[in-house]
């Protein structure tokens, strides 16, 4: 190990930031968790204040908004991960099949551009395109001869709000792992499928599918990981007091609670409930991956 450090010593350099970052921001808040058990009070610190042990986790299943928070979470993410994992897969194949460089990195530039907008950007410009008084929906409709309707202050409509504004700002930044596994993959086996007369979907299907699949599995297991993760900043920038309960999620919901209400011990237990979850899901999609042959990601 020592002869290994000195000889990659730069490489081991490098990665002291990204490690304190997780040592840091990740690692050390975990003993913040304690307060989960506790009736954390401001004055008395996390130490002084009582123990209550899981009265707290009780208290959250008993909420006569955990149920609902809990269906929204989850069907928030798992349709985000039904429809915006595979769009990023399929847009890396067509953007690896584009011969021209400068015409792919216009697109690429195109695709990657909503990432690096900040939420309260999207959320101006999904107001400005389904607002029925100065939205480019309300003249569609108007135009139709329709009495436009405002889709971002309805409950059924608001969802799919909160699905489209997700996969067009991440689907193309999501590209980026599946085009490097794509490189991968080598030319010859195209050429002898193309001799057998394969056209390009069957190519997708039979070659290009089958070698980056190790890639795709890892990267949902990742994802799958963060299904109690449907999207803070979205969902806070989205919601409005109508819309809330067809789109409150836990993140929203510890926000209220923590910060609003002052009930930070509830907050954290909350949170708390969130990680193991998520723990159990990635350790179950891990297991269930080396079922199937794929290495997962331990």
């Amino acid at each position: 190990m020592a002869k290994a450090m000195k000889e990659h010593k730069v490489l081991y350099l490098l990665m002291v930031p990204g490690l304190l970052y997780f040592v840091l921001f990740r690692y050390l808040p975990m003993f913040g968790l304690v307060i989960a058990f506790k009736d954390y009070n401001i004055f008395k610190g996390i130490w002084a204040s009582d123990w209550v042990g899981l009265a707290n986790f009780e208290a959250l299943v008993h909420s006569s908004d955990f149920w609902n928070v809990m269906k929204n979470t989850l069907v928030i993410s798992l349709t985000k991960i039904l429809i915006g994992f595979p769009i990023p897969i399929l847009l890396a194949i067509l953007l690896n099949d584009i011969k021209s460089m400068r015409f792919k990195r216009v697109t690429q530039t195109f695709l990657y551009l909503p990432h690096f907008l900040s939420w309260v950007v999207i959320g101006g410009i999904m107001l400005n395109l389904f607002s029925p008084v100065f939205g480019l929906a309300g003249e569609v409709f108007r135009t139709l001869g329709i009495e436009p309707v405002n889709i971002m202050a309805k409950k059924g409509s608001i969802f799919w709000v909160v699905i489209f504004s997700d996969v067009w700002k991440e689907a193309g930044w999501s590209t980026i792992v599946f085009l490097a596994a794509l490189t991968q993959v080598d030319e010859s086996l195209y050429e002898a499928a193309k001799m057998d007369g394969a056209n390009k979907f069957k190519q997708m299907l039979h070659i290009t599918l089958p070698c980056i699949s190790s890639i795709v599995i890892v990267m949902l297991i990742l994802r799958i990981g963060k299904v109690m993760n449907a999207g803070f900043e979205q969902i806070l920038v989205l919601q409005n007091p109508i819309t809330m309960e067809s789109i409150d999620i836990f993140d929203t919901y510890v926000y209220r609670e923590g910060l609003g209400r002052g009930s930070y011990s509830f907050a954290a237990a909350v949170d708390t409930f969130k990680s193991v979850i998520a723990l159990i899901l990635v350790t179950g999609a891990n297991k269930i991956s080396k079922m199937f042959g794929e290495e997962g990601i331990v």
